[in-house]
């Protein structure tokens, strides 16, 4: 039997077949906006404006794919996080669901994955975990929009308590990964203390764009302080460690 790799051919294909799919969709939906904003009137000149604007503004949100691509990659190979990434994943839900799945199969995502049955596991569960997300969308988003509504034309306050405890517990599960391991010792603190100073940079990223007034940065503030953070992990884990 063929030793099993999470970067065969097979793999690179399957996901450059469904890429170029979502491509072409994207290129189809482009098309159509464009003619059907010229058949409102709006000048090429403005349409083009907008889509240079939108393009450039689309690069920091492609850094922290490409973080994610690369964080995965060491694992899974880079097929895997290619597909997942570039069409519907988030790195916010795939770390913690691949992490999840590879601990309960034994294995570690600290080295390349050579099973196949964990490396079906670990897909399985970062497919399936996300579907339910994309259905919520075309079948219930128009019922929770309505009961949001609702809510807010009752209570305006308690609406906006609502949300932010939704918030607040999706963080919360977020957290547990991160002080998960404190009471192994002082190396299990390096997710808190890495996680402390992204959240600083990004504190000192709003800093600099109220008081210099630099709106382009909000763009960018997220991508600066994930590259920052995972380049100061380095120094931290040596001091933790």
């Amino acid at each position: 039997m063929k030793e099993f790799s999470v970067n065969s051919t097979f793999l690179y294909c399957v996901a450059a077949i469904v890429i170029a799919f979502v491509l072409l969709q994207s290129a189809v939906f482009l098309v159509r906006a464009w003619k059907r904003a010229r058949a409102l009137g709006i000048e090429a000149a403005a349409l083009k404006r907008i889509a240079m604007s939108s393009a450039v503004f689309t690069i920091a949100p492609a850094v922290a794919i490409l973080l994610g691509v690369i964080t995965l990659s060491k694992a899974l190979g880079l097929p895997l996080p290619w597909l997942r990434l570039s069409v519907v994943g988030a790195l916010t839900y795939e770390l913690p669901a691949a992490t999840a799945a590879a601990t309960a199969a034994g294995a570690s995502l600290s080295e390349q994955v050579q099973d196949p049955t964990v490396f079906s596991a670990i897909a399985w569960v970062m497919t399936l975990g996300i579907i339910p997300g994309v259905l919520y969308i075309p079948f219930l988003m128009k019922r929770i929009q309505g009961g949001l509504s609702r809510l807010k034309s009752r209570d305006e306050a308690w609406s906006a308590i609502f949300m932010d405890a939704l918030f607040l517990g999706m963080i919360s599960a977020f957290l547990g990964m991160i002080f998960k391991d404190i009471r192994s010792g002082l190396s299990g603190w390096i997710p808190v203390f890495v996680m402390l100073v992204s959240a600083l940079l990004l504190a000192l990223c709003g800093l600099i764009m109220k008081k210099f007034k630099i709106k382009w940065l909000e763009d960018f503030a997220l991508s600066i302080c994930m590259l920052s953070s995972m380049a100061l992990s380095i120094p931290i884990t040596n001091w933790l460690s």
